[in-house]
């Protein structure tokens, strides 16, 4: 037998799949999902957008660190926003018995994705372009990862099946899981 594992959060820049992945591999693990950026709005009320707009980037990641530290994710697949990994004793935190996965894709294919970053509720200093911001979280995505897939050029249901193997390669195991099978 392996390791149990209780819950998988996504790390990555926005635009990394980090949801749409997400929502597959809870699928695939029998897990709840969610997406934390989404969780923070409803908390709130308002958009992540509002937020930086009225109070700040940095008034977001306190906000978002709270959230993080007042959640359970047990038996969650849990799609971070992209400035979980600011906050040390929340990424301690969420990985507490679970596996943290970094889908990681390059810059060039993320600004492919990304129209519109400047209205997305992205925590940067006013003015950071989305390279300099890549350049900023890149090492703490890798600092915090458990596995590593490289996330450009996949459909979900292929980041899936990826981090499903490299879950079974370490002998992780997911409880009350009888398959990994995505389906």
């Amino acid at each position: 037998m392996g390791e149990e594992i209780r819950h998988v959060i996504l790390i990555g820049m926005p635009g990394a799949g980090k949801s749409t992945v997400g929502k597959f591999l809870a699928r695939a693990l029998a897990m709840k999902f969610i997406d934390t950026d989404t969780l923070i709005e409803e908390r709130l009320g308002r958009s992540l957008q509002d937020i930086v707009n009225r109070e700040g980037h940095l008034a977001l990641r306190e906000i978002e660190e709270e959230t993080l530290l007042s959640f359970d994710p047990t038996r969650y697949v849990v799609a971070t926003g992209g400035s979980a990994v600011y906050s040390r004793s929340a990424m301690e935190h969420l990985k507490a018995g679970g596996v943290t996965v970094f889908l990681d894709v390059d810059l060039e294919t993320l600004e492919s994705r990304i129209d519109d970053f400047g209205e997305r509720g992205i925590a940067r200093r006013p003015g950071q372009s989305f390279a300099e911001l890549f350049d900023e979280r890149y090492p703490l995505y890798t600092q915090y990862a458990d596995i590593t897939i490289h996330n450009a050029g996949l459909t979900p249901e292929a980041a899936c099946d990826k981090i499903i193997a490299e879950l079974k390669r370490r002998g992780k195991v997911i409880p009350d899981q009888v398959t990994f099978e995505v389906g």
